[in-house]
């Protein structure tokens, strides 16, 4: 028997090197601090647009949607230029722009908003889309740079995954818990432009290569130099709110609350009796005829602004005690800075959201809540519903009295789907308002603006609000029973599992004025 010994080769060992680019730790530091950038000018986009498009569901989903349609844009064009133009050369340029687009941001969006306004939503497109898909780019560059074989692509691939995800992560949440509440928004993308632009400056000094960082450093001082000058600024930015406080020109000690462009409080500083605003006036003249004269009550304020009603109670109905529940800490430091709300005054404010605010009041211990938190721009939904109303009817006593101002205009399809919600839920509903927007001008169509309404378990001399409406001057008059159901007609009722309320108001009317 003979035998055929072989020789076998050893296998050939797939080659390796190691990766021209970044490190690891560099490498997932570009790759997290990219990711958190995009979320950040997501996040502070919505808060820089909320003056002119309002903090509403289209304005978010509008934002949201250009965001992801950046970052797949982004990843998309980063990998295929990662295959075909040497990674090291991309990565450096795509900071710096990003970082230039994101520091002219603030100055850019608010001059638009001023003098262009059509061309806004075009521009705020563009500010959260370009640097978003630069930025975006940034992963599959780096991991071009990162990948040595195929062996290792899964490993690469997945842990710079997941660094960019947590980087998202705490971008978003840093800017929404940390950021927007220390810093004007203005400050936090010429901040993170610059960041951006000293990260390109270090990558191309690595790199020796490209030499657009001193180009690109004058739009970061343009960006801040934009800001100052731009319209639209600001006294103090809340967390919510770009405010001023404004003078009146006719009266030394009145002044203006202005948030987001929109006039919301008026104060009188050394007569809190004087009511500017006719919508105030009428509130005024429920309570005046609903209670007995002089009589303290205990009443809960949901919205706050200027504490116009807090301080008018104070002053005729000495002894009410006012809980105000205001969900913006900083419009709460502008009534206590520039405002006159004093201690000891009867009126007593929490931060805090106003249902929220509502479920942690006991049962019968109001006499009073005044409904006060709807902005022309925006609603907060969750006000609106049966379920909110019905917590605002256990709070109240017996003989309680539940007062909303409302705004809206065109059909006023948000207000009779308002006024529906309340029949619902009280045994007497009563809207007041300008006779046209109310259908007691049957020769005109509604206009819109500010609406009251009135709901308790018990009956209101109406004509003795009537009669204080008149004798104020507001030229309102007020609907109730079965003309204010024919005005409601077949409005829909608000609840917490359906309440379209971005959809039904109609925040302008023709003259885009509040």
């Amino acid at each position: 028997m003979s035998s055929v010994t072989g020789s076998t080769s050893p296998p050939v060992a797939e080659a390796t090197s190691r990766p021209s680019g970044p490190g690891p730790r560099t490498a997932a530091a570009l790759v997290f601090g990219s990711s958190a950038a995009v979320l950040v000018v997501e996040v502070v986009s919505l808060r820089l647009l909320a003056p002119y498009l309002g903090l509403t569901l289209e304005t978010s989903t509008m934002v949201i949607g250009i965001a992801l349609t950046a970052i797949a844009v982004g990843s998309w064009l980063g990998g295929r230029l990662a295959d075909r133009v040497a990674p090291p050369r991309l990565l450096g340029p795509a900071l710096g722009l990003s970082g230039a687009v994101v520091a002219l941001t603030p100055a850019v969006l608010r001059t638009t908003a001023e003098w262009a306004p059509a061309l806004l939503l075009l521009v705020a497109a563009l500010t959260i889309l370009v640097p978003g898909a630069l930025l975006s780019a940034v992963t599959p560059i780096v991991t071009k740079m990162r990948l040595t074989s195929l062996a290792e692509t899964g490993t690469v691939v997945g842990r710079l995954s997941g660094v960019s995800t947590v980087g998202a992560i705490v971008g978003t949440v840093l800017t929404g818990f940390v950021l927007v509440s220390r810093l004007p928004v203005s400050a936090i993308l010429i901040g993170l432009g610059t960041a951006l632009l000293v990260a390109s400056a270090l990558v191309q000094w690595r790199k020796r290569g490209w030499s657009g960082v001193p180009a690109l450093s004058l739009a970061v001082v343009a960006g801040g130099l934009g800001t100052l000058v731009a319209p639209g600024g600001c006294d103090v930015e809340t967390r919510y709110h770009c405010a001023r406080v404004v003078t009146d020109p006719d009266r030394d000690s009145g002044r203006t609350l202005v948030l987001d462009g929109l006039r919301h409080s008026y104060v009188d500083l050394d007569d809190p009796t004087v009511l500017e605003f006719t919508y105030v006036r009428a509130i005024a003249s429920v309570a005046d005829a609903a209670f007995p004269e002089s009589e303290p009550l205990t009443a809960h304020h949901i919205g706050g602004g200027g504490l116009t009603l807090p301080r008018y109670l104070a002053a005729t109905r000495p002894g009410t005690r006012s809980l105000v529940s205001e969900i913006d800490g900083g419009v709460v430091r502008i009534d206590r800075d520039l405002l006159g709300l004093r201690p000891r005054s009867g009126i007593e404010v929490r931060t805090e959201d106003g249902r929220l605010g509502l479920r942690r009041l006991d049962t019968d211990s109001r006499d009073l809540v005044v409904g006060d938190a709807f902005a022309g721009v925006s609603v907060p939904w969750h006000l609106t519903t049966a379920e909110a109303m019905a917590d605002v009817r256990r709070v109240l006593g017996d003989d309680g009295l539940y007062i909303a101002n409302l705004i809206d205009h065109g059909d006023l399809a948000f207000a009779r789907a308002q006024a529906a919600t309340l029949t619902d839920t009280f045994g007497h509903v009563a809207l007041l308002g300008e006779p046209a927007d109310i259908g007691r001008a049957p020769t005109a169509g509604p206009v819109g603006g500010n609406l009251v309404l009135v709901a308790s378990d018990r009956a209101v001399d109406l004509s003795a609000v009537q009669q204080a409406l008149d004798a104020r001057q507001t030229g309102w008059t007020h609907v109730t029973g079965d003309d204010l159901t024919s005005w409601i007609g077949d409005a829909p009722r608000l609840t917490d599992d359906h309440a379209p309320v971005d959809q039904l108001l109609q925040p302008y009317g023709a003259s885009g004025s509040r």
